[in-house]
């Protein structure tokens, strides 16, 4: 439990601030004024003044955040500011097309940050489906022992007397034809290594709870290492593929939502990642850091829907202002973001509690 909050913890706290620092870094070559760039939520345990900018650490062990000058055009403050330089540190003075390269820079940095975990996992090796059927593990004491099968052996075909040799490629290739066979001899062509034999086994009439007619369990993913060159590419259209599967899943229940109607049971909040983390953890630091890269692909997306209080919201007026010509009323765009985000904070509450109630429940 403890490894798990503190992986939790860490995992989303670097993901925030990689979101974070995208806004801070494009704010500040842009000419924006940073005021603060936080470690944690407040309130603030230290600060440290650097230039215009206060770095500090807060102590809510969560995430972080950028504060600029100016998020909120406040009519009084244009006012009383004298000269042109001066006022382009606040993020409203700024272009549109400024405004959007800083709103946009969060969801940039967690899309390219899963990217590169993908790519990281794809050279260490990743297991891919291969087209070839292989057995992973045999039981002791079941058919496919007594005929000498072994772990590792590659399964090319099937045939019995009631049917032609079948070329095996999937797992279920093999399962339909043993299942319709069970009590019938079935002939397997097998590869070992660079030996290539047939053996002759009968699947189960009876099967034990838990194993298979034969006794074996077979798969058709095999690891395969991308070279460093590959893997970028690869890890790129993995995630574009992987964004473009999120957003209708995230529209999906946001209509259902609309309608009344309960959301899926794959929706999670806060206590549901934290036991996807937890499950995470059991399997080793691959299977972390690639619910890592998911999770960071997951905020971007999230983050780049037209949704009151979050980026894309914030852009969405920055849009809006361009078809119109003119800008929102500031204290309208204000009222909006706030009002967007008791509702997101009302969503990510009803979300843990159906997180709580399907724990209790043992799901």
């Amino acid at each position: 439990m403890i490894l798990t909050a503190i992986t939790f913890l860490v995992i989303l706290t670097v993901l925030v601030l990689i979101h974070e620092l995208g806004h801070f870094t494009v704010a500040k070559l842009i000419g924006v004024k940073v005021e603060e760039f936080g470690l944690g939520l407040p309130p603030m345990i230290r600060g440290i003044k650097i230039g215009a900018t206060t770095y500090s650490l807060n102590w809510l062990p969560i995430g972080g955040f950028v504060r600029l000058a100016g998020e909120d055009e406040d009519p009084h403050v244009r006012r009383h500011i004298r000269g042109k330089r001066k006022l382009t540190q606040f993020f409203w003075a700024r272009s549109k097309n400024e405004r959007a390269a800083i709103l946009t820079a969060g969801v940039v940095m967690n899309f390219l940050l899963a990217v590169a975990i993908t790519a990281v996992l794809l050279v260490t090796g990743v297991k891919e489906p291969s087209g070839r059927v292989h057995i992973e593990r045999v039981v002791a004491g079941s058919p496919a022992e007594k005929a000498g099968l072994r772990e590792g052996d590659m399964l090319l075909s099937i045939s019995s007397s009631n049917t032609s040799p079948k070329s095996l490629t999937l797992p279920k290739d093999l399962i339909t034809i043993v299942n319709n066979e069970k009590g019938h001899e079935v002939a397997l062509v097998v590869m070992r290594g660079s030996v290539q034999f047939t053996v002759t086994v009968v699947p189960r009439i009876v099967v034990p709870t838990g194993e298979g007619p034969l006794g074996v369990a077979i798969s058709d993913l095999e690891l395969h290492k991308y070279s460093a060159g590959e893997a970028p590419g690869k890890a790129l259209t993995i995630n574009i593929s992987r964004a473009r599967d999120m957003l209708v899943s995230l529209g999906t229940t946001i209509w259902r939502l609309i309608t009344l109607r309960a959301p899926e049971s794959d929706v999670a909040g806060p206590i549901g990642i934290a036991q996807v983390t937890g499950q995470a953890v059991k399997f080793g630091w691959q299977a972390v850091l690639e619910f890592a890269g998911i999770l960071s692909l997951n905020l971007a997306v999230l983050n780049i829907l037209p949704i009151p209080a979050l980026d894309g919201g914030r852009l969405a007026f920055v849009f809006l202002e361009k078809l119109l010509g003119k800008r929102i009323r500031p204290a309208f765009e204000k009222s909006t973001h706030q009002v967007g985000m008791i509702i997101l904070l009302t969503l990510v509450l009803l979300v843990s509690i159906n997180d709580i109630l399907r724990l209790v429940r043992g799901g």
